[in-house]
């Protein structure tokens, strides 16, 4: 498997679970444990973000 492909694998997973913690603090009734959840969902959004930035780095046109 390339590089590039385990990158994006990593990058999905990352998104999966960003997207899994959202819709788990949209459930939750503890104002708290939400805010957690939301915290952990950006972070993993960020982290996705820069992921999927890196494996794309060379096919953007430079600016």
């Amino acid at each position: 498997m390339s590089a590039a492909r385990e990158s994006g694998d990593r990058t999905q997973q990352l998104r999966e679970k960003a997207r899994q913690m959202t819709e788990a603090a949209e459930r939750t009734t503890d104002p708290e444990q939400r805010q957690r959840l939301q915290e952990k969902a950006r972070k993993l959004q960020e982290q996705s973000d820069q992921q999927g930035n890196i494996g794309s780095e060379n096919i953007r046109p430079p600016k």
